[in-house]
């Protein structure tokens, strides 16, 4: 055979064998490939039974996604799935890497699976807006009972093989030479002579009432917002009503009608765009420079998470204070960290004791004499961050590379006082920074490209999802949360309060409102985080001066039980009437006169006000594609997923609309505020949208 499959005999053994890199898609050819070996098999006299494996690092992933939207091709997955399970002579799956989607729906309709102890199956559909569409609800719950099979579908979580075993969902796992043990256990069942068990034919599970409820409330809970976890149950509950093949049919409808929607369009895209932004241009073929031990300059909150994220992924770190009393209570505060989570049994001692055993710590500089990369990760001052870069050019070998985690200082003034301005970059992480995903790599006028390179891959070693931006004062995300920060505070001058801006963007899908993150975040924080900026203000940005205001009344937010609401022992925000009457004193001494401000009108000069700042991102060159800045915001502040980011949002909320709204805020605002970028001018004259 030619194409992605081929087989080779072994006995009486057929072995099909996929190779088709990098995950073993399961692209049409595959799918061809395999109806022609199934087929193959079962005409020949001289052939007992068929395995299905693998070349590469992994069992089938799942369906191809690049056929998505696509018109068909026969086979189509369910029908390859119908024609091995209706084999007149056994079918083995041989499973290694990952059993995903498509790939264990084709596993679930072989009689046996035999999988790797390394090895792990799930149905993850959900995760982009669908439902397994080639039978996994219909066939799981009959191997694995009924509720076994709804987290597992519903939530789209991955089991490793030893579980999916005691489950029922594999037949054998094996530690090594998974080919022999499947060609065994083929030959087997042959020997046996007992009746080939088709998963179809077992019976359906009985649904428990309780537990579907139960579930549905915690999915709207979790997954708020999201069509997909609720279908899912809804397919796996065609089983009770309707006989195989109807289910199977029902099941296939709903999972491409979800495809058409917008939600799954939208998840799809992050999909991608994951995968787009991890391909910088101009850093094709460009290769990393070697990293082992990192050195991590500040020891306060961030930069403690700075040290286990690296340490927790394998590296050397050497964690730098500016005093032994310091450098003492940050090794104390990150093993206090770590003995929490063992605490809470999602580490093991063991681990932890590796993870701390990396883990050095100094209060000299010098001590980073050796090391491969350093975060810098002191207060946001700029003259004390150009001393300690000076410092660092000079007492770390040549070719280290010199990183800030800075949120809005120039890199390029940091790059020119360290002396070696191609070896610094900035590694923006976010807060935890050992816990969340988005990390905003920044490269400089001068920065060399094998140092963005080592960036990149630096990021993915350590867990990250790495974007690539220019330097501009707070970078992406920072940049965009700016312009709805400003919005929020003028619509609060202009009539508005803080529970209806957080009510308006929380109803849009965002995990929490900009007031409530300030209070749990901290005021105080937020409140330094303006004084950096404050020389870059306008004077109204200056003038709407809430933060100080709560800073100067000791409104730290839930910290000190008053921000911009007040908490209780419980910790939950309450309308507080001395934010009202800030409020109103403050408009008043300010001549403003306040209005009623309507719902629509704050959702969207909070959202259009970021997608215009994305726009002149673009146009700027800050970011290469509009993908960085929906990754981007995602991953950093929550924005919905289900609608794919900004700048997807706003092609499908139609960008002319988006401009127009912008006109009219400009009249409200002002132009300085809200003239569109010349980038979404441009497209609305060409009839475009971002994404072309």
């Amino acid at each position: 055979m030619s194409g992605p499959v081929s087989v080779r005999i072994h006995g009486r053994i057929a072995i099909a064998e996929v190779d088709h890199p990098p995950v073993n898609a399961l692209s049409h050819g595959v799918r061809a490939g395999l109806m022609e070996a199934v087929e193959r098999v079962d005409a020949s006299p001289e052939l007992d039974a068929l395995v299905i494996i693998c070349a590469g690092r992994t069992f089938f992933s799942g369906a191809d996604i690049k056929e998505f939207g696509k018109p068909p091709q026969s086979p189509q997955l369910p029908q390859l799935i119908d024609r091995l399970e209706s084999a007149a002579k056994p079918v083995v799956a041989a499973i290694h890497g990952k059993a995903l989607g498509g790939g264990l729906e084709l596993a679930l309709g072989c009689h046996a699976r035999v999988a790797l102890s390394s090895a792990r199956i799930g149905l993850p559909e959900v995760k982009l807006g669908l439902v397994p569409g080639a039978g996994g609800t219909q066939r799981l719950p009959r191997l694995v009972g009924f509720a076994a099979a709804v987290p597992i579908v519903a939530e789209g979580g991955e089991v490793p093989a030893p579980k999916a075993l005691a489950m029922g969902a594999l037949d054998a796992v094996v530690d090594t030479d998974l080919e022999a043990a499947a060609i065994a256990h083929a030959q087997a069942l042959v020997a046996g002579g007992a009746p080939l068990r088709r998963t179809r034919d077992l019976p359906a599970p009985a649904a428990d009432a309780a537990l579907v409820e139960e579930t549905r409330k915690s999915l709207a809970r979790k997954k708020r917002g999201h069509s997909a976890p609720q279908a899912a149950i809804d397919a796996i509950l065609l089983a009770q009503e309707f006989p195989f093949e109807e289910a199977l049919r029902r099941e296939n409808a709903l999972c491409h009608e979800l495809m058409q929607g917008a939600q799954s369009k939208a998840l799809r895209h992050l999909f991608a765009a994951e995968r787009e932004v991890a391909r910088v241009p101009g850093l094709e073929g460009v290769a990393p420079r070697s990293v082992s031990t990192v050195g991590v300059v500040g020891t306060g909150t961030m930069g403690a998470g700075i040290v286990q994220a690296f340490a927790n992924a394998g590296f050397t770190v050497i964690a730098v204070a500016s005093s032994e009393e310091k450098a003492s209570a940050a090794m104390a505060r990150i093993g206090k960290a770590y003995a929490g989570l063992v605490a809470r049994g999602s580490l093991s001692q063991d681990e932890s004791d590796r993870r701390v055993a990396r883990i050095s710590v100094s209060a000299e500089l010098a001590a980073l004499a050796g090391a491969d990369l350093v975060v810098e990760s002191i207060t946001e001052d700029l003259a004390r961050k150009q001393a300690l870069f000076a410092t660092l050019g000079a007492v770390t070998r040549p070719g280290a590379i010199l990183a800030s985690n800075t949120s809005y200082l120039d890199i390029d003034t940091l790059a020119a006082a360290s002396g070696r301005p191609a070896d610094v970059c900035g590694m923006h992480f976010f807060n935890p920074a050992n816990v969340m995903r988005l990390l905003e790599n920044v490269r400089a006028s001068a920065t060399a490209t094998d140092v963005l390179a080592t960036l990149m891959d630096t990021g993915k070693r350590i867990g990250k999802l790495p974007i690539m931006s220019g330097v501009c004062e707070g970078f992406v995300v920072n940049r965009l949360l700016a312009k709805r920060s400003r919005e929020g505070f003028f619509m609060l001058e202009e009539g508005a309060t803080p529970g209806q801006i957080d009510k308006v963007l929380t109803g849009f899908g965002f995990p929490m409102g900009p007031y409530a993150l300030s209070d749990l975040a901290g005021i105080d924080l937020q409140y330094a985080a303006r004084q950096v900026r404050m020389a870059g203000l306008t004077e109204r940005e200056k003038s709407a001066d809430f933060v100080d205001q709560l800073y100067a009344l000791g409104r730290y937010g839930q910290k000190t039980g008053a921000g911009w609401y007040r908490y209780g022992e419980d910790r939950k925000p309450q309308p507080d009437p001395a934010i009202a009457e800030l409020l109103a004193a403050h408009a008043a001494a300010r001549g403003i006169t306040q209005r009623s401000v309507g719902d629509q009108e704050v959702l969207e000069r909070c959202l259009y006000a970021m997608v215009n700042e994305g726009a002149k991102l673009l146009g700027e060159g800050i970011v290469a594609r509009p993908h960085e800045v929906d990754i981007a915001m995602v991953n950093a502040i929550g924005w919905p997923d289900t609608t794919g980011g900004p700048l997807w949002w706003a092609d499908a909320t139609g960008l002319p609309a988006v401009r127009d709204a912008m006109l009219r805020y400009a009249a409200i605002a002002g132009d300085e505020y809200w003239m569109p970028a010349p980038l979404i001018e441009r497209l609305v004259a060409e009839g475009k949208g971002f994404y072309g």
